[in-house]
């Protein structure tokens, strides 16, 4: 090599952006670590595919970690909360007053999915079909054709709160919506937009075919399963009215390659950022310099609407409880608590799909196995429903995740007129805290089965653990 040659590599070296591999930046022991990690994240997905269980799956695990509950009548340093059975949040106080700031974590355990409707159930052709509207972004061809499995909570007319599980278990039945077969798809597929293909409307569950009795009535099949959930769960048909019904992907995560370095699944976005986050705080070994707030929201994929979204009280609430233990608690001191603190909004972004790289522009786009990924805006056309972090917070994100060896790339949500969308991030600025927008690359988002690296997935978890215990 000469010279010349030597002097130009060295100075490539010094000054380019280095593409990034989460995957290289493992030692054997870490490598060992995040394969682990990845099982017990899988073992958590499979158990919380509903907001409601995520919530529940993360009051259990934090129990088992020795976080207390308001209810248990402590006030010690790691405590967990609940709100509404939807919103959660782990918290480990720190050395400095809470009125100097907390380092805070946010994700949504919200997914798409279909949801029943309140009037779901008819019968239709000899068959028995429940109606559902769906939840979320989604494209509904990719629902139909598939075993779908039925997940939550009914109120009776006595108040009486029943939980629905069905199409998880091996002998459990499963539902599916019906597509046209392609011999009869012409005229009422085949020339419409993909977008009009399958319409809202056609995204109804098989759920039965049996008369009730052989009497040629009305409705029989309709009334026979109707008996079926009268009879397991004690529910009517009014009871619908007052439930929340969700249809989900039936079936457990999966390894993917023969590498086994992904897993397919259903709700990456964003249980992966819900988990990494959530373990990154229960992990930590002794108590941090700032209070750590792992924050846990829904309704995200549908605007953080509602008394449990983004855009509910629940933060407030639970800064005027922890300030309350350390003497304070004013809606001033709330206010400087907050406004002092910093935010990651932890959701995922796009990564890159092999065969459809022209939707994202290339130099900024998101990567599966080359670590976190750091989203300085999001939004759609112009930044629009953007929170845009400023350049000295994510300095210090940068400078904080080189410091421990995390790898991390900068990217985008697709090409500038193509789409995009947005996050919470946008929520927790409006109190004055630095927020930035960051969490694992995924393909096929939004999806019933997406797909992250799993060396992606545990340098999250690395990331927060550095945020929480050393920004």
């Amino acid at each position: 090599m000469t010279a010349d040659a030597k002097k130009t590599k060295d100075l490539k070296k010094k000054l380019f952006l280095k593409e990034a591999d989460s995957w290289a930046g493992l030692s054997d022991r870490q490598r060992k670590d995040c394969m682990r990690f990845a099982g017990q994240y899988m073992a958590f997905l499979d158990g919380a595919k509903t907001e409601r269980e995520a919530v529940l799956e993360l009051e259990r695990i934090a129990g088992q970690r020795e976080f207390a509950t308001p209810d248990s009548n402590e006030e010690g340093d790691r405590l967990f909360f609940a709100y509404r059975g939807k919103n959660a949040a782990v918290v480990y106080r720190g050395r400095r007053p809470l009125v100097e700031g907390a380092n805070i974590v946010v994700s949504h355990i919200d997914s798409p999915r279909l949801d029943l409707k309140q009037n779901p159930i008819y019968e239709e052709i000899g068959l028995a079909l429940l109606k559902t509207h769906y939840y979320g972004g989604i494209k509904k061809f990719q629902w139909v054709s598939r075993p779908l499995a039925l997940h939550g909570r009914v109120f009776t007319s006595e108040g009486k709160a029943v939980d629905v599980h069905i199409g998880e278990d091996p002998g459990d039945p499963v539902f599916t919506i019906c597509d046209v077969l392609p011999h009869l798809a012409r005229k009422v597929q085949y020339g419409k937009k993909i977008e009009d293909a399958v319409p809202g409307e056609k995204l109804n569950l098989l759920a039965g075919s049996i008369s009730f009795s052989k009497e040629k009535t009305k409705d029989n099949v309709k009334l026979n399963v109707l008996d079926l959930l009268e009879r397991k769960y004690g529910i009517t048909e009014e009871d619908f009215v007052s439930a929340e019904l969700e249809a989900v992907p039936a079936g457990v995560s999966r390894d993917v390659g023969l590498d086994r370095s992904m897993i397919g699944a259903y709700g990456h976005d964003d249980r992966s950022s819900v988990y990494a986050s959530f373990r990154a705080l229960t992990d930590m070994r002794k108590k941090p310099e700032r209070t750590a707030v792992a924050l846990f929201l829904d309704k995200e994929e549908i605007g953080s609407e509602g008394n449990t979204g983004a855009q509910g009280r629940f933060m407030l609430d639970l800064f005027g409880d922890l300030l309350e233990m350390e003497g304070e608690g004013s809606e001033r001191s709330i206010r400087r608590a907050l406004a002092a603190s910093a935010c990651l909004s932890a959701d995922v972004n796009a990564g890159v799909e092999p065969d459809y790289q022209e939707a994202h522009e290339l130099r900024n786009a998101a990567r599966l196995g080359g670590g976190i990924s750091i989203t300085k805006f999001t939004g759609s056309r112009g930044k629009s429903g953007a929170s845009d972090a400023n350049a000295e917070f994510v300095a210090r994100i940068r400078s904080l995740f080189n410091k421990h060896k995390i790898v991390w790339q900068a990217a985008e949500l697709g090409k500038v007129d193509e789409g995009g969308g947005g996050t919470m991030g946008k929520f927790f600025a409006v109190y004055g805290m630095d927020v930035l927008d960051c969490g694992v690359p995924v393909l096929a988002m939004h999806s019933p089965f997406e797909v992250i690296s799993k060396s992606d997935l545990f340098t999250a978890y690395r990331a927060f653990r550095a945020f929480f215990e050393n920004l």
